[in-house]
């Protein structure tokens, strides 16, 4: 076990200097670390480092794979914990209409062209979070009104409808107001791209807050993975549980999406495979299906800025076509098998 851990932390290295190191220009990894010891601890750069090659890696591709790494490990933990709480493997935070409260805030902001004076160019991202969680908990609540017990089903069943109503209101604001339906798309599609520093800054105390929180609650986790009344049994608080747990994974979601748009798929593929390499223990589940959730999103985002380069792909079609057969193979070959 402890090889295989130490394998994907080595992998999620290797991943993060090649997007880095691949673009127009390829840097090899020995100038990323002089730019880093550079920028750092100031140490003076070799001769054969330019400043042309810092200002690639420091102001333009490390910020850009530190910020997939960073989405694709939140998106990846929240869907862990959405299979985990739901007992179901295709649950998520978009299943409970997370991205669907996002995009109608976003929509509003990028058709209306709405500005929050306090905000700024923090307007998008701040009213895309506040929708897609603001969503979310009234999913729970009116879960919670008709079903007391908060049985999956119902959570579900009530995101879904959630989901589709929320949709149904952003594709009738677009079709009124076409001007800025090109951005809005393309938004919901997601990219990395024009992000720096200052993205990094507000998203990683997020992300590292809000995965060692869900970490605290891998016991429970595990006790929930047996079923609902055997975690009851146990001594579990299921609603009050699920109530935390939903809307954790939800904030995470939310944060990412609200800044670089509606990214799918890893959230579903990475937590899968972290399940049948590491085991079900969420003590690890949790933090593996992080890195490996980034160092997919890395690849995935990699691939959207090069292979047609000097134009770009959303990274969102790139996870879902990289994503979809995989998880496809993975879940129907699973049911197959088992048949």
């Amino acid at each position: 076990m402890k090889a295989k851990i130490f394998i994907i932390i080595v992998l999620a290295f290797a991943v993060i200097v090649l997007g880095v190191g691949v673009g127009s220009v390829w840097i090899p990894p020995g100038e990323i670390l002089e730019v880093l010891r550079h920028r750092i601890f100031g140490s003076e750069l070799p001769s054969h480092v330019g400043q042309t090659t810092v200002s690639i890696v420091w102001n333009a591709r490390l910020p850009r794979t530190l910020l997939a790494f960073i989405v694709g490990s939140v998106l990846s933990v929240s869907g862990a914990v959405m299979q985990s709480v739901l007992r179901n493997p295709l649950a998520s935070s978009y299943t409970l209409g997370v991205s669907s409260g996002a995009s109608l805030g976003a929509g509003i902001v990028i058709l209306y062209g709405v500005t929050i004076p306090l905000l700024g160019i923090m307007t998008l991202p701040v009213t895309g979070f506040v929708f897609g969680l603001g969503t979310i908990l009234l999913v729970i609540a009116f879960a919670s009104r008709i079903d007391g017990r908060m049985e999956n089903n119902t959570i579900i069943l009530t995101g879904m409808v959630f989901s589709l109503f929320v949709n149904a209101i952003t594709t009738l604001i677009s079709a009124i107001q076409r001007e800025q339906l090109q951005r809005l798309i393309f938004w919901q599609m997601g990219s990395f791209s024009m992000r720096d520093w200052s993205t990094i800054l507000i998203l990683a105390p997020i992300a590292v807050v809000g995965i060692l929180y869900i970490i605290h609650f891998n016991r429970e986790l595990d006790m929930m993975t047996f079923g609902e009344e055997q975690a009851r049994v146990m001594g579990v608080n299921l609603k009050r549980v699920k109530w935390i747990l939903l809307i954790s994974s939800a904030a995470l979601t939310g944060s990412s999406i609200a800044f670089v748009g509606v990214i799918g798929f890893v959230d579903l593929v990475a937590p899968h495979i972290v399940r049948r390499v590491f085991g079900v223990s969420h003590r690890l589940v949790i933090p593996l299906s992080a890195v490996f959730g980034g160092t997919f999103m890395v690849l995935c985002d990699l691939v959207a800025r090069t292979v047609v380069s000097p134009s770009e792909l959303p990274v969102g079609a790139v996870s879902a076509l990289v994503g979809a057969p995989f998880f496809a193979y993975i879940y129907f070959g699973r049911r197959a098998r088992k048949a």
